[in-house]
């Protein structure tokens, strides 16, 4: 037996996987959504290392109770070797963070990222503002997805390897430049950091917000701690702010419809943002 062998409960679930899992905040929002709707179904974390997930997929797949998973850091990639890709994520985003069972019993991967990324900046107009993102991983490249269909100025990426960051610029069909970290941010509409700094645990994004736009609009999707110093300085500045737990839940919406067939309450987001934050 595997650790990852079907329980057996009767009882349909969902889960978050990666490596490290345990500072993971999707069960608190996915078992909100379930008990608000009476739904009789769980969701829990587990951690599954990279070695570990062609066993963990072939272990799920045999379970019918299994609903799907949400997916994080490192599996972001690897992951799309191992389940069916309908959409062709692969040439799209190029990478999965959510993996549901269809109607055919078939595990299918997708991406909600983009769409929850999207989601709090819908009422912002960037068409043709110059854009700065930071970072070039998983998260990074369903940003650059919706930015690519934003109509967004030119975008600078800002990541260690500039190479690779160039290589996502051209696959996004986006213009601009790649540049490595920096202690200034150049001139930007939008500033989005997409990568771990500033994540509790992880070095720290030390970043002088000097040279963004009056108007500018902060962007950070870490959410442990949720007030970054990115995001203390940008309020300094009076500049508007989108925290991380606005990408999570937003993301955690279109998973939660997938795997278990029902709209979350989402008029009810300021009750499960406390719950969050506790």
């Amino acid at each position: 037996m595997t650790p990852y062998t079907p329980a057996g409960t009767g009882r349909p679930y969902a889960e978050v996987i990666g490596d490290p899992i345990a500072q993971s905040k999707s069960p608190i929002i996915h078992r909100f959504w379930l008990d608000q709707l009476g739904l009789d179904a769980d969701y829990r974390k587990t951690l599954v290392t990279p070695d570990d997930l062609p066993a963990f997929f072939a272990a799920r797949r045999d379970d019918p109770d299994w609903r799907g998973c949400n997916i994080t850091m490192p599996h972001k990639l690897a992951a799309l070797d191992h389940v069916d890709d309908r959409g062709d994520v692969r040439h799209g985003i190029g990478a999965i963070n959510t993996v549901f069972r269809a109607e055919d019993d078939v595990a299918v991967g997708t991406n909600t990222d983009a769409g929850g990324f999207y989601a709090p900046l819908a009422g912002f107009d960037f068409t043709g503002q110059p854009v700065t993102v930071i970072g070039a991983g998983g998260a990074g490249r369903a940003i650059l997805f919706a930015l690519s269909r934003m109509n967004v100025g030119p975008v600078t990426i800002m990541n260690r390897n500039t190479l690779k960051a160039g290589v996502l610029l051209s696959a996004f069909g986006l213009k601009g430049q790649a540049l490595p970290l920096q202690p200034a941010a150049p001139p930007s509409a939008l500033l989005v950091n997409a990568s771990t700094l500033g994540m509790a645990g992880q070095p720290p994004l030390d970043l002088d917000l000097g040279a963004l736009d009056e108007e500018a609009v902060v962007y950070d999707i870490v959410y442990s701690p949720l007030e970054t110093p990115l995001l203390a300085a940008a309020r300094a500045r009076g500049l508007e702010t989108v925290d991380g737990l606005e990408m999570l839940i937003g993301q955690a919406a279109l998973a939660f419809a997938l795997f278990f067939g029902s709209e979350p309450p989402r008029d009810r987001d300021d009750i499960l943002r406390d719950l969050l934050l506790a």
